[in-house]
């Protein structure tokens, strides 16, 4: 377990992390979310022993960042947001660099899982240069994973792929989810709910919201908002929230001559969903459409990122 501790940096006078707490859990993939200027780079070099704490500790296991900060390395991979790669190095020799720095025993063998694992086969020949973005990403995480450490840090590691190399690093980080615990920080909240089990926010250098994707969607909105289309008039729509009651309209608007479009909103707790479709039905109309417009992890990061958000 990765435990923060009343964690403080400073610059300056600058205050880039204010007393953070949280834990990352063994095998966990944590997404650590939040604005630029936030926090989150700072806390992740400060997990890595990059950068020492100004207050607080950190602690891997038994070991602690300040004390024990080789052993803590030796624990860690770490893919920066700025991938830094050795540009005029072939492909493999890099790695079998980075493995002789990091003092791996047989590092023929686990060189050759890891091409296999990163899928490296076709550039491992090639100098870093020619690679694409999506291969120095995958030659970056290779680096990051070939001392096999329990602990796998990633900064925006699909910074400026395009959709398909986005896919297959995102495939690639599941699989290496299911044996390590992973620290995931991206922009891009897709991903991040896509692949992490849980979910922290950092604004301004405090922790703004910690939970799984649904937990903090769930807690922030407490309203369920429903779009019916249906062949009623606006008229009979309204009447419809009058009579179900304890629901407000808060859009209605004419699709076409016959078609009406109404989005309502009621307590989460009280779904009335069937409640609406049989009351459709049983004034004759006919029900085109009837689903659920649920708040989106985007809309929970901007209320809790942005001046003014709130619950």
């Amino acid at each position: 377990m990765i435990r923060l501790e009343n964690l403080v940096k400073d610059y300056g006078t600058v205050r880039a992390v204010d007393h953070i707490d949280f834990n990352i859990n063994d095998g966990e993939i944590l997404g650590f979310l939040g604005p630029n200027g936030a926090g989150k780079s700072t806390t992740l070099k400060m997990i890595t022993c990059y950068l020492s704490p100004t207050e607080g500790n950190i602690h891997v296991g038994e070991a602690n960042v300040i004390d024990d900060s080789l052993e803590i390395r030796k624990k860690i991979g770490y893919l920066p947001e700025q991938n830094p790669l050795y540009a005029e190095m072939i492909v493999y020799d890099y790695l079998k660099f980075v493995a002789e720095v990091r003092r791996i025993p047989d590092f023929k063998n686990r060189l050759k899982e890891i091409i296999d694992l990163c899928g490296l086969h076709g550039v491992v020949n090639k100098t870093v240069q020619t690679l694409s973005k999506g291969y120095k990403q995958r030659v970056g995480l290779a680096q990051a994973i070939l001392h096999d450490p329990e602990i796998l840090i990633l900064d925006e590691p699909t910074s400026g792929l395009d959709p398909n190399q986005i896919v297959e690093i995102r495939e690639l980080i599941k699989k290496l989810g299911k044996e390590k615990t992973l620290i995931i920080s991206s922009h891009i909240l897709q991903e991040v709910q896509a692949v992490c089990d849980r979910i922290v926010i950092i604004n301004k250098g405090k922790i703004v919201a910690d939970g799984s994707a649904d937990q903090l969607k769930s807690g922030f909105n407490k309203k369920m908002s429903v779009t019916i289309q249906a062949d009623a008039d606006e008229e009979a729509l309204k009447l419809m929230v009058t009579n179900l009651g304890n629901m407000n309209l808060t859009k209605v608007k004419m699709i076409s001559a016959t078609l009406t479009e109404a989005v309502v909103e009621f307590d989460r707790q009280l779904d009335r969903r069937p409640e609406i479709f049989n009351y459709i039905k049983n004034n004759g109309f006919t029900l085109y459409e009837l689903h659920r417009e649920d708040i989106s992890l985007e809309d929970v990061f901007r209320n809790l990122t942005i001046e003014g958000g709130k619950k």
